[in-house]
């Protein structure tokens, strides 16, 4: 009958050295240092492949031997810390190795951590991690680029949508994008019971900015005036130009003397402002048409309207100037 003890140390022995020549294929280097002597006791073969220089074996040395100062006063400090702690020691240490700087990582762990150091056993276990960290950062270049592409895609389409809503020159709102937010604010109006403003907005003189300075001038102004109504306005509005010195405003839940108030400021801004223009300074000013909803029409059509008329009437006084609509007169029965 074969004795229990020894069945047992043969398996133990068969599985040590399948689970070392696993590690050897794995490119895995082991390694044990006697903590006395600081030597290397024992080393598997992928330890001498990896670590060790050319025409050098591991066991026997010490890291003064295999690595230069530099490497080998880090790699004691490592093995100090390891020493001191029961539950082991991971380290990662970047070695030049044939003529290129490698990545390791090596995990240390004490054997016998009873009494002094007589005997006790460093176990150090290093493995070449640079081709994975290579992979690693190509992949993340290559998400990096995904993402900008992503962004870049992003901001396409973005401006294409934009350019589908917004005028070029102005910035300002394209007239179909205007006409369904003034439908909706009419609807939201007449449910809640809310008023809402609409701003009609002429360039005075623009007949002889064109004529002065031509085409690009004109745009010029129209791309000044652009900016000053964004400046001017909420998110929750809508800046709009209808075409050439022609803009309509729709001023969310607004009141008409907020809404004036709001028109007067920008009308001061206008006509305090230069657009300078080869070598030139155009001035300009606007005339300006304030309508609300309900209190000056009861309808979107009318109110355009209403806001038309009093623009005319700012233009008809001179310009520069806003304009109130009159508040329609309904007769009590």
């Amino acid at each position: 009958m074969v004795d229990s003890t020894v069945l047992e140390t043969t398996q133990s022995g068969a599985l040590s050295a399948a689970l070392i020549h696993a590690l050897d294929q794995q490119g895995v280097a082991l390694m044990l240092k006697d903590v006395a002597s600081g030597r290397y006791d024992w080393a598997n073969d992928a330890a001498s492949s990896l670590l060790a220089r050319p025409g050098l074996t591991v066991v026997g040395k010490q890291d003064a031997d295999l690595f230069d100062a530099v490497q080998a006063v880090a790699l004691r400090a490592a093995d100090q810390q390891a020493l001191s702690l029961s539950q082991g020691f991971l380290t990662e240490h970047r070695l030049e190795r044939g003529g290129e700087r490698r990545d390791f990582t090596a995990w240390r762990q004490l054997l016998d951590g009873e009494g002094d150091s007589v005997g006790q056993k460093l176990l150090s276990v290093w493995q070449d991690v640079t081709e994975q960290r290579k992979r690693d950062a190509q992949l993340q270049s290559a998400l990096a680029q995904l993402e900008a592409q992503q962004k870049a895609n992003d901001a396409l389409r973005r401006d294409m949508q934009d350019s589908q809503v917004r005028d070029d020159v102005s910035g300002l709102y394209r007239r179909a994008h205007f006409e369904e937010q003034l439908r909706r604010e009419a609807d939201l109006s007449s449910r809640e019971q809310r008023e809402f403003a609409l701003v009609a907005i002429a360039i005075d003189g623009m007949d002889d900015v064109l004529r002065l300075h031509g085409p690009e001038g004109g745009e010029r102004v129209v791309e000044a005036l652009g900016r000053l109504l964004r400046a001017n306005t909420r998110a929750m509005d809508s800046p709009c130009r209808l075409g050439g010195d022609r803009f309509i405003v729709l001023l969310s839940g607004m009141g008409l003397a907020t809404a004036h108030s709001r028109m007067e400021q920008l009308r001061r801004q206008c006509a305090g402002h230069i657009v300078p223009f080869n070598g030139q300074q155009i001035p300009f000013s606007v005339s300006v048409g304030v309508a609300s909803f309900p209190h000056t029409a009861g309808s979107v059509e009318e109110l355009m309207r209403s806001a038309d008329r009093a623009m005319a009437s700012a233009r008809d006084s001179g310009g520069n100037r806003v304009a109130l609509a009159a508040i329609a007169f309904v007769p009590t029965v």
